[in-house]
C-alpha cells in the first residue's frame, strides 16, 4: 500500500468514527428530550411510617381566669369614704370591716326621725285626752237632749268636737307609723356607712380612695372589688362551629403562657346559652360580620395560688382520646369511598406502590387512626416530587 493511500484510509476511518459520535449524542439527547416531555422522569415519594401513638380529638379555646365568686363591694348611701380598713392581697372574712362612709349625715338624718316620732306621740296623747273629753261631754249633752236645758246647737257642736278629735287620732296614728318607717330607714343608712365583707375572699383592686365622695343616688359606687380565688373559674370561648360538639362532663386541660409544659385536669361545668360579644369586622363588601363564641366553664383548684384574675388559658376539650393505636398523617389518606373507607398508597420494596383500604377512627386533622387495612411501620405516601420543572 503506498503511503497515498494509507492516509486515505485513515482520513475515512475519522470521518466514520466522528459520524458515529454525532448519531449518539442526537440519539441520547432524543431520548433525553423524550423523557422530560413525556414525564417519565422517576418520581421520588413523600412517605411516613404507621406508628402507634396515643390519639386525641378535641375542639381548642381560648380562655380566661376568673374568681369563682368574683364582686364588687359597693357603697349604699352617699358620702365621703371616710377610711379603708383593708388594701389589695388581704385576705378577709365574711362580715369583717372593709370601710366606712362619714357618719355624720347619716346620724343627723336618724336623730330627727327620732325626735319627729317623739313629736308625733305627744300630740297623739293629747288629741287622746281631748277625745275622752270629747265623748264625755257627747255624752252628757246627749242625756240632756229631752230636757230644754241643751239646745240643738250645743248638741250638733260636742258630736262634731267628737268626731273631730276622732279624725285627730287617725291622722296623728298615720304620721306616726310613717315616721317609724323614715326612723328605720335613717338607721339602715346609718348602718349602710359602715361597709363589710360579703364573704371570705381576697381583696382583689380598691377602687374608691379615702377621702373621696361618693354618689349613690343612681347606682351603687364601687368602693372595691374582692374574689374567692381558692378555686378559679375559667371561661373558655368556643365558637359556634364547635360548640355543637361539646356538652358539660368532657374532660378538659388547659396550660398558661407563663407554664406552657404544664398540664392542669378539670371537667367541663357548664356552657351559657347566650354569646359573648365579639368584634364586628367590616368586610370588602362593607358588610358587618361577627363571629359568634359561646362561654364553656370549669372551676379548677388554686392550691398553689399559681392563678391569678383575667390569666390567659390555651384550653383543649377532649371528645374522643385513645391510647396506643395505630395512626397515620391525614396527609396520606386518598378519596373516601361510599362505604366510609378511604384508599392509601403504601411503598413496598423498591419503591413499588399498593392500594390499601383503611377503616379511619379518630381523625384530629393531623393524624387519623386505623382500624384496620395496615400495620405498624408500613410507609404511606403522603406526597410526591419528581418531573420537569415547568411541565
Amino acid at each position: 500500500m503506498s503511503i497515498v493511500g494509507f492516509f486515505r484510509k485513515l482520513n475515512f476511518r475519522k470521518i466514520l468514527l466522528r459520524l458515529v459520535l454525532i448519531d449518539l449524542t442526537i440519539s441520547l439527547a432524543g431520548y433525553a428530550f423524550y423523557k422530560g416531555a413525556s414525564g417519565e422522569e422517576e418520581t421520588a415519594f413523600l412517605s411516613a411510617a404507621a406508628e402507634v401513638t396515643d390519639m386525641e380529638y378535641a375542639v381548642m379555646a381560648q380562655g380566661v381566669l376568673h374568681g369563682r365568686n368574683q364582686v364588687d363591694v359597693g357603697a349604699q348611701v352617699s358620702g365621703q369614704l371616710q377610711s379603708l380598713k383593708v388594701k389589695p392581697g388581704d385576705m378577709v372574712k365574711k362580715n369583717q370591716l372593709l370601710a366606712e362612709i362619714d357618719p355624720l349625715p347619716a346620724r343627723n338624718a336618724l336623730r330627727q326621725a327620732v325626735v319627729k316620732i317623739e313629736q308625733l306621740t305627744a300630740e297623739r296623747d293629747a288629741t287622746l285626752h281631748k277625745l275622752k273629753l270629747a265623748e264625755s261631754n257627747d255624752r252628757r249633752y246627749q242625756a240632756l237632749g229631752s230636757t230644754t236645758a241643751v239646745s240643738k246647737a250645743d248638741q250638733d257642736k260636742t258630736r262634731f268636737e267628737l268626731e273631730a278629735q276622732r279624725a285627730n287620732l287617725v291622722s296623728l296614728n298615720a304620721q306616726l307609723q310613717t315616721a317609724r318607717v323614715q326612723e328605720e330607714a335613717a338607721r339602715i343608712k346609718l348602718d349602710y356607712t359602715r361597709i363589710f365583707a360579703p364573704m371570705d375572699g381576697q381583696v382583689l383592686a380598691i377602687v374608691t380612695q379615702e377621702g373621696q365622695t361618693v354618689i349613690a343616688d343612681q347606682m351603687a359606687p364601687v368602693i372595691l372589688k374582692m374574689a374567692q380565688l381558692d378555686t378559679m373559674t375559667v371561661k373558655a370561648q368556643v365558637s359556634e362551629a364547635d360548640v355543637l360538639k361539646i356538652k358539660p362532663g368532657l374532660a378538659v386541660y388547659f396550660t398558661i403562657p407563663g407554664d406552657p409544659d404544664t398540664r392542669y385536669n378539670a371537667t367541663l361545668k357548664a356552657i351559657e346559652p347566650g354569646p359573648v360579644d365579639a368584634a364586628s369586622q367590616s368586610g370588602a363588601t362593607g358588610e358587618n360580620s361577627k363571629a359568634v363564641f359561646y362561654n364553656a366553664l370549669f372551676d379548677v383548684p388554686n392550691l398553689e395560688s399559681r392563678f391569678y384574675i383575667d390569666m390567659t388559658a390555651n384550653v383543649r376539650i377532649v371528645l374522643e382520646a385513645k391510647e396506643g393505636v395505630l395512626t397515620i398523617p391525614v396527609a396520606a389518606l386518598g378519596d373516601r369511598r361510599e362505604d366510609g373507607t378511604y384508599s392509601v398508597r403504601v411503598l413496598g420494596e423498591g419503591d413499588e406502590v399498593r392500594t390499601a383500604d383503611v377503616v379511619p377512627g379518630i381523625n384530629n386533622q393531623v393524624r387519623v387512626e386505623v382500624l384496620s387495612g395496615l400495620k405498624a411501620g408500613d410507609r404511606v405516601v403522603i406526597g410526591e416530587r419528581g418531573g420537569v420543572e415547568g411541565a
